[in-house]
């Protein structure tokens, strides 16, 4: 494991007020380090930007109130 994940748990954890116990804490920098290396793992694969388009945000109709009562 890296030697500056279980700092920077423990670090943010204090920061948020999150009680770790050393295992947990061990845990939590593990599973860290996991979902590092998958990152690591998608920021090398060979895309273009036409590969993946992003999303068009399209909220919903708005719809008022039928009941009039409230």
């Amino acid at each position: 494991m890296s030697d500056g994940l279980l700092p920077y748990v423990h670090a943010s954890a204090a920061l948020l007020g999150l009680p770790l116990d050393p295992a947990r804490a061990q845990r939590v920098a593990t599973h860290l380090e996991r979902t590092a290396a998958m990152a690591q793992l998608l920021e090398a694969a060979p895309l273009a930007p036409d590969d993946e388009p992003a999303q068009v945000y399209c909220p919903a109709a708005f719809l008022p109130r039928q009941d009039k009562g409230v």
